[in-house]
């Protein structure tokens, strides 16, 4: 493994003290050192002048649903559950091409923006459709980010209660089987994995009890972590309430759903008792600014939770409720909402960069790996051209604030995943760029034209 010394570089760790002007060390797939001032003489090392660069770690996206690539811009002035009624049924007709394209085409841009690590949250299955949990698998390995699929699961259609139409459910015993076989095909638990696998029934108003017990029991004899979607919206709320009797997190209690291992999506609707409790529990969520606003769920309590002491990470959610959407943007979209609803100092850009990094990395539960620039941690690191002679963003002098504020992201002059190069210069370098555009759009033609021949068109 090669040795990598990046020097003259505004260093923001996230731990820590901020480096003005420093030097970061790669050994292999890891930092060896951080630190002020010249980097030291290390033979055979390859040097990456940062000059005019801010050094921050890789983004962690923490909720995502890659398959909706294919379905953007469909459904676009509809609530949650409008929304969802509507694109159940053009979503059952994917097949694993379409996958594979539109994952393709997601990670692609994740990288772009900054995201070396991504989860995806994928819970449709339609059968005889190929194997579509390995097609976004297979694209992450091509484009070169750490991944965490989230087996994803329906049982309860509409027939017994739930939203979703019933042709796109799975029975119980088949969800566990294929669940655990995903866990046990994939999940790699060591320090610099690639791939680790999570077990995630979709979300309250989409599963029943006994899923989401039997699932949290499969996650945890199998040491993986746990996740879904919870308080998206007060429709969620009131389903709740009519279905089970009760609010969504009293509910997840109930079922033996909170805990450090478990993280959720939105948590938009939370009581001063819930926050308490995620923060008691140790309990995650994953704060998809954009999405929320553009099917007017609300505004999460961010500022509320993190100072209540709960974690908060960053997700961009599926394509298809915040369509191109760039996880670098998000810290933006968080700050602003924040402040929205709470004023000027609500959220800093400072913690809007620690949630994209360090609170996702917790929500996946790899703190100790990912998430902050520190000796010892897996090189994956981020280098955004702020200063950078006629760059827009160098007439900004924190750089941080260049990053987070800017309505445009600064330039990418280098992405590393474990100290390999995936992006350079706004350009991907494991796979054509112009390629995965190219996947993502005929995905989305052979989506539209599949749910078609089913019968079923939207505009």
């Amino acid at each position: 493994m090669s040795s990598i010394l990046i020097e003259n570089v505004h260093i923001a760790p996230v731990v820590g003290p901020e480096i003005p002007s420093g030097h970061i060390h790669v050994e292999g797939d890891r930092i060896a050192a951080v630190g002020a001032g010249p980097a030291p003489d290390v033979p055979g090392a390859a040097r990456i002048d940062g000059t005019g660069c801010l050094a921050t770690p890789g983004l962690v996206n923490t909720h995502h649903h890659l398959y909706q690539w294919a379905s953007q811009g469909l459904a676009q002035d509809a609530t949650l559950f409008e929304w969802l009624t509507a694109l159940y049924q053009v979503w059952a007709a994917m097949d694993a091409e379409v996958v594979r394209g539109a994952a393709g085409a997601g990670l692609g841009h994740l990288a772009l923006s900054g995201c070396t690590t991504s989860s995806d949250h994928h819970y449709i299955f339609p059968k005889g459709r190929g194997d579509l949990f390995a097609a976004e698998i297979e694209a992450a390995r091509e484009v070169g980010l750490r991944f965490h699929p989230a087996r994803g699961s329906m049982d309860r259609g509409k027939s017994q209660g739930g939203l979703p139409p019933d042709v796109v459910v799975e029975r119980l015993d088949e969800i566990l089987d294929a669940t655990a076989e995903a866990v046990d095909t994939y999940h790699d638990p060591s320090f610099s994995s690639m791939l680790r696998v999570a077990v995630a029934p979709c979300s309250p108003f989409s599963v029943s009890a006994d899923l989401m017990t039997e699932a949290a029991a499969l996650a945890r004899s199998k040491g993986v972590r746990l996740h879904t979607h919870l308080a998206e919206t007060l429709d969620e709320e009131e389903h709740c309430l009519r279905q089970v009797g009760q609010r969504p997190v009293d509910y997840m209690e109930k079922l033996g759903w909170l805990g450090p291992d478990v993280w959720f999506a939105h948590a938009v609707h939370l009581s001063d008792g819930d926050i308490d409790v995620f923060a008691q529990t140790g309990t995650g969520s994953a704060h998809c600014p954009s999405s929320n606003g553009r099917l007017g769920a609300g505004i999460a309590r961010v500022s509320e939770m993190l100072h209540r002491g709960a974690n908060v990470g960053l997700g961009v959610d599926g394509s298809a409720s915040a369509e191109l959407t760039s996880l670098s943007g998000e810290m933006r979209q968080a700050l602003l909402f924040q402040r929205a609803r709470y004023g000027p100092t609500a959220l800093t850009a400072r913690q809007a960069l620690e949630i994209a990094t360090l609170g996702g990395a917790r929500n996946l539960g790899r703190q100790e790996e990912l998430g902050s620039l520190e000796a010892g941690k897996l090189a994956d690191i981020a280098l955004w051209r702020t200063g950078a002679t006629g760059a827009f963003a160098s007439a900004v002098a924190d750089p941080v604030c260049a990053l987070v504020f800017g309505t445009r992201q600064p330039p990418l002059a280098r992405l590393l995943v474990g100290g390999r190069t995936v992006v350079e210069d706004d350009e991907l370098r494991n796979v054509a760029q112009d390629g995965l555009g190219r996947a993502g759009g005929e995905a989305h033609r052979r989506l539209m034209r599949l749910a078609a021949e089913q019968g079923f068109g939207i505009s």
